[in-house]
């Protein structure tokens, strides 16, 4: 059997699509290694979303091709974002990659790996519950992708053009593969998407995403939804009626990416600091407990001081949960590309640790009260580097972006790990709490 190594780089959403190619790689019999020395074919899924994305791919690609001069009969196989934006130019400056493939054609991988001719699709691959996949998250929790694509014309983003309009799936199709997810032991599935507020309108329905959530909720022995990138002016109040309900997560993650109205309005984004600040009055009125997470963009064209302090000032009085933070990346396919990037590299590096800093102080506060709280915690698994401390998560922290609990083991580990179990919390940091098992 020939041996497969998959590197995936960028999102979850990536991360899915690796997950459907090794399904395929799977059925069609292969074999994989985590470690790329002992595989017969590396493949690579990119990311070109912005310019550090596009550096992590590019040294990835010259860490691998170095490895096949050494090795002359290892393959490597180029797929994803950044082959679909710039593979010309790739093709060009890495002659010794065996085979180039974009996002239309996830599901025709083992055609590729051997060489074999095909029809590539008109269109970006969405895959479905028919769909191989082998997931490779831990058992307990899962991202499903229920659309593809982006409709929205923001002026600094790339992605309408690279992966083509939204295209969302079946109602059907997502439930069927949550129930199989749910078959296998998972507990916790987090929607995914570039927006996925916009779930089913391409589809002219009203509420997609809410009545999706409402027939989620019939699915047995699913324990927590999630909704990952919702857009601010699709949040509606069908869709925090339904976050109420038990199994929802009360977890928004929203990206404003700006606060100050005249670059917002060069961003061609809908909401102001303003307008942003009494739609989170809103969504905490109606979720009490909710968390929120936002991305933020610094050193967008235009950013002076004034507007630099209006997004301090935004992130002071909204008092998000969790904040990331991108310094901005001028791309050739956008609109304000014809801006320019007037802020130094070295100035967006600052705004960045200055947004940081402050959130850190207000991370560090909020932590503060969930001590002597009893909250259910998914249990993922013991840390690495000691068994014997569990680490698990809250509904208010998202996977692989947000902090942790962490919790002795007290020989316990076996039983508790891949369940949610009741934990008293005992101390916290900037990111993470600390806590008990309960009896």
């Amino acid at each position: 059997m020939k041996k497969v190594a998959l590197i995936t780089l960028g999102c979850a959403k990536n991360l899915v699509d690796s997950e459907v190619m090794l399904g395929h790689l799977e059925m069609g019999g292969y074999a994989f290694v985590s470690d790329p020395e002992e595989a017969d074919i590396i493949i690579i899924n990119t990311c070109g979303f912005i310019q550090p994305a596009r550096e992590e791919s590019l040294e990835t690609l010259k860490r691998y091709i170095e490895l096949k001069q050494r090795s002359k009969e290892k393959k490597i196989v180029v797929t994803g974002c950044y082959v679909q934006k710039d593979g010309k130019n790739l093709k060009n400056e890495f002659p010794d990659i065996d085979a180039w493939m974009g996002v239309n054609d996830f599901d025709r991988i083992v055609h590729v790996v051997k060489g074999e001719a095909f029809k590539s699709a008109s269109r970006c691959f969405l895959y479905s519950d028919t769909s191989p996949r082998l997931i490779s998250t831990p058992p307990s929790w899962t991202y499903v992708k229920i659309s593809e694509g982006c409709s929205h014309q923001c002026s600094f983003c790339a992605i309408p053009r690279i992966k083509g309009p939204y295209r969302s799936r079946s109602i059907s199709s997502i439930v069927e593969e949550v129930k199989n997810l749910v078959t296998r032991g998972v507990k916790e599935v987090n929607l995914i998407s570039q927006d996925s507020t916009s779930f089913g309108q391409d589809k002219q329905m009203r509420e997609g995403l809410s009545r999706l959530l409402k027939t989620l909720l019939d699915v047995k022995n699913l324990k927590w939804i999630r909704i990952l990138y919702g857009y601010p002016e699709r949040i509606t109040n069908s869709l925090l009626e339904i976050m109420g309900e038990d199994k929802v997560c009360a977890y928004l993650d929203i990206p404003f990416q700006h606060s100050d109205p005249r670059i917002i309005k060069m961003m061609k984004r809908g909401l102001d600091g303003n307008r942003a600040l009494r739609l989170i009055e809103t969504i905490r009125n109606k979720l009490t407990d909710v968390a929120l997470r936002t991305s933020l963009i610094v050193g967008f064209p235009g950013e002076g001081r004034g507007e630099f302090e209006h997004l301090l000032t935004f992130i002071k009085e909204a008092r998000f949960d969790h904040v990331g933070v991108f310094t901005y990346s001028p791309e050739e396919e956008t609109e304000c590309r014809l801006l320019g990037d007037p802020v130094s590299e070295n100035e967006k590096m600052l705004r960045r640790e200055r947004i940081m800093q402050l959130q850190a102080e207000i991370s560090f506060e909020i932590n503060k009260k969930y001590l002597n709280q009893k909250i259910d915690v998914l249990i993922e698994g013991t840390l690495k580097q000691d068994s014997n401390v569990l680490v698990g998560r809250g509904k208010f922290q998202a996977p692989e972006v947000d902090g942790f609990v962490f919790i002795p083991a007290e020989r316990k580990t076996s039983s508790v790990v891949n369940s949610i179990q009741k934990v008293e919390i005992t101390d916290r940091d900037v990111y993470d709490l600390y806590g008990n098992l309960l009896p």
